[in-house]
């Protein structure tokens, strides 16, 4: 009755709208997943007796065992579609049958490094340098777009990876003018490039042009009863919206769903194969970003109990590190963050013993407890200021200074964690865990270990090691690309006269960048929200102006 209850007060704040919901059993475990464009409608289903009655023996057995659900809203059906697939295949649940193999949604890859550069249809993403797009829930709206792609910016759709003059003879493409025919010299790679990029702005979702493109084209087809074209253009704008609209890719899983069934025991877990004394309580977890050295930022997050702790996040510019050093720039945050908690717990013990000191009534029993917290803190005092302590422990307790982890977490292999593990030495704390995970094979290396540690990919120890090392690693790309995003906002167009901030992101939306913003025509700058001609004709004569001068320079 009390669990029938709990679920009623639980549907009541479910919305109207698309998303993911994940049944849970008695234990806690997720037992099924689902999707629906509208959760409040579709979650009730479950619970109303007169629709459990003309369902199968399945559907009985799985709303017997619901004991508890969770859902998550999403932007679209779409994103609910990816959402679903995902967790499936995390969690395996046993009620649970589609995506439950390996298949994967599609995606459109391209390598701009190639003699040609072609698209193509993957399920695998790799890292092989080349630009992928999706994944695309809806697969044939996304081969539907791909030809319209490949006819619309003239690209070549024939297998070869560098195509010569016998593949153009039987190519039905540049036959029917479709592609300009790279392969024989009829434009210069440099020219074909440009049409892949172009593509690529478009496949962005850049596509407002051509949208208006097939709705003026349908309207007229529609008014001059043309009935089968106006229906295919209908059509093919149906699939370009579905391919080209926004939707959250999903590479973590959203923090309003707890993930791990029993988070209690993977910790437990967790302490048995790296014999820690107990599960630890905190774990930290560090990784460094940057871009050819530049932009360097390392990121640092907290997980409690199990879960991610938001609240205790933290970001960091590499300060002292010179080049693309990941090594030199984990020894700098790890220094840091360590450094600065023992320094306020340093702080917090004098502020405790001067208080005790200045309380005469109660001064005796406080002095024995700030001199007991500063005896506790000595060594890390000394090692952090690199002298050695007359009296005291030679390291500090892990235990005693707020904010210190159970278990630290490097992302990286032997070289970071040597790093790390040299700058907790020199701060007097080296009997605090820490390990590396390695990305590529998920081995875990500790200290004073040849040989790394591999778990079972179904181990839940692992897995709540990948979901701290993947958080960390989402955290520190952000960093980065808000450094990026904002270094490339402070342009050359805030020196263009009473330009404001909307007008300068139209302008960025558009075309992308300064470079391609000023090869434009008068007439489409004219195009973008918030300019006229006269306006336009200024912006384009004040960047020829500073080009010139920038070549004179």
């Amino acid at each position: 009755m009390a669990v029938a209850e709990k679920i009623r007060e639980k549907l009541r704040t479910v919305p109207h709208k698309p998303g993911i919901y994940l049944m849970r059993d008695r234990f806690g475990t997720v037992i099924y997943v689902g999707k629906a464009r509208d959760l409040r409608r579709r979650t009730s289903q479950y619970f109303q007796p007169s629709r459990r009655m003309g369902w199968d023996l399945k559907f009985k057995a799985l709303t017997e065992a619901i004991e508890d659900f969770d859902f998550h809203v999403v932007r679209s059906e779409p994103e609910a579609l990816l959402l679903e697939g995902k967790l499936i295949k995390e969690l395996h649940p046993r009620y649970n049958v589609s995506f439950r193999d390996d298949k994967r949604f599609l995606m459109l890859k391209v390598n701009l490094n190639d003699p040609i550069p072609r698209f193509t249809l993957t399920r695998l993403k790799q890292d092989d340098g080349a630009r992928y797009f999706g994944p695309f829930p809806n697969s044939s709206a996304l081969r539907s777009t791909l030809a319209l792609v490949r006819h619309q910016f003239h690209l070549r759709g024939c297998r070869p990876l560098t195509p010569g003059e016998r593949d153009y003879k039987h190519c039905l493409y540049a036959h029917l003018k479709y592609c300009t025919a790279p392969c024989i010299g009829n434009v210069s790679r440099e020219e074909y490039l440009e049409q892949v990029t172009a593509a690529c702005d478009f496949l962005e979702g850049q596509c407002e042009e051509m949208q208006s493109t097939l709705e003026e084209e349908m309207r007229k087809a529609a008014a001059a009863q043309e009935y089968e074209r106006a229906a295919d253009l209908r059509d093919m704008l149906a699939d370009l919206r579905r391919t080209t609209r926004k939707v959250n890719r999903f590479e973590r899983v959203p923090y309003s769903l707890p993930l791990a069934p029993a988070p209690e025991k993977d910790l437990t877990e967790l302490a048995r194969v790296l014999a820690l004394p107990g599960p630890p309580e905190r774990i930290d977890g560090f990784d460094i970003s940057n871009i050819s050295g530049t932009f360097k930022v390392a990121s640092m997050v907290a997980f409690r109990h199990g879960r991610p702790d938001r609240p205790n996040y933290r970001r960091f510019r590499i300060k002292s590190v010179e080049g693309q050093d990941d090594f030199a720039s984990i020894a700098e945050v790890v220094r840091r963050r360590y450094s600065r908690l023992l320094k306020e717990a340093r702080s917090a013990a004098g502020s405790a013993g001067a208080k005790a000191g200045s309380d005469s009534e109660a001064g005796q029993g406080a002095g024995r407890t700030a001199s007991g917290l500063g005896a506790v803190l000595a060594g890390a005092a000394s090692a952090a200021s690199g002298s050695s302590p007359a009296s005291g422990p030679e390291k500090a307790s892990a235990e005693s200074v707020p904010g210190m982890p159970g278990l630290i977490l490097i992302d990286g292999g032997k070289g970071q964690l040597s790093a790390a593990c040299a700058e907790l030495e020199k701060l007097g704390l080296g009997n605090v865990p820490i390990i590396g995970l390695a990305k590529e094979f998920e081995e875990i290396y500790r200290p004073g270990q040849s040989e790394p540690l591999r778990l079972s990919r179904d181990s839940g120890a692992l897995k709540l090691l990948q979901r701290v090392r993947d958080e960390s690693h989402r955290l520190a790309n952000t960093y980065n690309a808000q450094l990026r995003l904002r270094k490339i906002s402070e342009s050359i167009l805030d020196e263009f006269p009473s330009i404001g901030q909307r007008r300068k992101t139209a302008l960025l939306k558009k075309f992308g960048s300064i470079q391609r913003l000023r090869a434009a025509s008068v007439e489409e700058i004219a195009q973008v929200p918030g300019f006229g001609g006269k306006a336009a004709a200024e912006l384009k004569a004040f960047l020829q102006a500073r080009h010139a001068a920038e070549g004179c320079d």
